[in-house]
């Protein structure tokens, strides 16, 4: 395989991400090669793309030919990927199937670093996704006008408890609580739907929590809010977003934080002390 310096790679899922990429990479003279997944990448990522490749999930093998063809030595992972497909829709070829057989946990971080330990097997290198759009990290402080009252920092506190434990056992990186009581896990759902399974419990009030898993790896899988976690909190009439600050994206800022603004929704980005305490300013 001829590698060509310029090139890069970018394995595609659903959302914005992929384009802000393409785009950014671009201004940076990079030729951007796109394997983009059927049923979730947006077309708008495919027609941004130097070159692209259509595939279903799991076909690896298929990709990876793509990629050495096109001479690309980089590549990241971006964009979502619908979880619950891996138990109907995943057609693996025969390198996917090899691959999966080898993992023996069936969870989010397991399958992302084997699929990433055999890409670069093959020559080509998992870069960090954030490359080139550091500026979409959430950052520190509270984003809106009113700051998290008493209770809801107790609030905070205790979902981030919670969340770093489920990390742990890498089952997801969110919680929604009430009056210090786990409401919703997210799992294989995703953030989306654990706000409103947890919102309907709460009633009114929910606090959402959203921490990385213990080790991120920025190479994929990272957490990320935007206008969609806003809208999904104030048809529950949530009350706070609190998410780890540097340690996740954050998608359309201005419009995310006018939305909350208007639904009375305190977001705050937090960092955790050396002593495990939670500050925000």
């Amino acid at each position: 395989m001829t590698v060509h310096a310029e090139n890069i790679g970018v394995i595609a899922g659903g959302g914005q991400f992929p384009l802000l990429f393409i785009e950014a990479a671009q201004r940076q003279g990079r030729r951007v090669v796109v394997v983009a997944h059927k049923g979730e990448t947006d077309p708008s990522v495919a027609a941004a793309a130097d070159a692209v490749c259509w595939v279903k999930l799991g076909q690896l093998g298929r990709f990876l030919s793509f990629f050495k063809k096109e001479g690309v030595g980089e590549t990241v992972f971006l964009g979502t990927i619908t979880k619950t497909k891996i138990f109907r829709d995943v057609l693996p070829d025969f390198k996917a199937l090899t691959l999966w057989n080898k993992i023996d946990r069936k969870q989010d971080d397991a399958i992302l670093r084997a699929i990433a330990t055999a890409i670069e097997k093959e020559g080509i290198k998992v870069l960090e996704s954030t490359l080139y759009l550091k500026q979409l990290l959430f950052p520190r402080g509270v984003l809106t006008k009113a700051k998290p009252s008493k209770s809801q920092w107790q609030d905070i506190k205790f979902g981030w408890q919670n969340a770093r434990a489920i990390g742990k056992l890498d089952i997801g990186q969110c919680v929604v609580v009430r009056d210090c009581t786990v409401l919703a896990v997210e799992a294989i759902e995703g953030t989306d739907a654990a706000i409103l399974r947890g919102g309907e419990l709460a009633k009114e009030k929910a606090v959402v929590v959203k921490v990385k898993k213990p080790g991120q790896d920025f190479r994929f899988d990272l957490p990320a809010t935007g206008v969609t976690t806003i809208r999904n909190l104030q048809s529950v009439k949530g009350s706070v977003l609190a998410v780890e600050a540097g340690q996740s994206l954050l998608f359309d800022r201005e419009q995310m934080i006018e939305e909350a603004e208007k639904a009375g929704i305190v977001v705050v980005g937090l960092s955790e002390n050396e002593d495990g305490t939670l500050s925000f300013d």
